[in-house]
């Protein structure tokens, strides 16, 4: 049995955010090791933040993010005034502005792509997948395995996260919803870029 020391647990906690005990808790259950301990606090904060989704946001941020040729307006929000305060919360704030900027995301959930878009995109890759001599058969398994890769080009929630690629957006947030306790959405965003408006008309 490894010995869990102070160290141990206050590494566990700058990494994770979440308290002291719960920290300690999850190192002894992980014999120590550090990674899998901030998986299991993580699998512990995603359902308490699970149990907080329903809950009705009211209170929040408009972030803005002006880099160059690239400017974004994102709203986020969240449960409390005191939450919207913290650094945390605006941290995010940032960070998702970020993400809008570089990533160019044209939806915010899977549950948001317009059926004209879902359909274009199926047809797109059905064809591309007949045409790479895929048999008829499993077209359509081809296609499902493709459409995951689409959501997360075009859906903010599904992108990973441009500071950390093995964490997607939607569990960023989910831990910063442990975290800090409150129901946190995307309410909505606008990315311009020069030249854009320009190629519309």
């Amino acid at each position: 049995m490894a010995e869990i020391t102070a160290q141990m647990v206050k590494q566990l906690r700058e990494m994770t955010g979440a308290g002291m005990m719960e920290c300690k808790k999850a190192l002894v259950e992980t014999n120590g090791d550090l990674q899998a301990a901030v998986d299991e606090l993580r699998k512990r904060g995603l359902s308490t933040a699970a149990k907080k989704a329903g809950r009705s946001t009211r209170q929040g941020l408009i972030g803005t993010l002006i880099d160059g040729s690239v400017g974004v307006v994102i709203e986020v929000n969240c449960e409390s005034d005191f939450v919207a305060r913290t650094g945390d919360f605006q941290q995010l704030v940032h960070d998702l502005a970020m993400q809008v900027a570089a990533a160019n995301p044209s939806f915010i959930r899977k549950e948001d792509v317009t059926p004209e878009a879902l359909e274009k995109e199926k047809d797109i890759q059905r064809a591309r997948a007949l045409a790479e001599g895929k048999p008829e058969k499993i077209v359509d398994k081809v296609v499902e395995g493709r459409m995951a890769k689409f959501y997360e080009e075009v859906c903010l929630l599904e992108q990973p996260f441009i500071k950390e690629n093995t964490t997607t957006i939607a569990d960023l947030i989910k831990q910063k919803i442990a975290k800090l306790g409150e129901n946190i959405t995307v309410a909505r965003f606008v990315r311009f870029k020069v030249g854009e408006t320009a190629e519309k008309e």
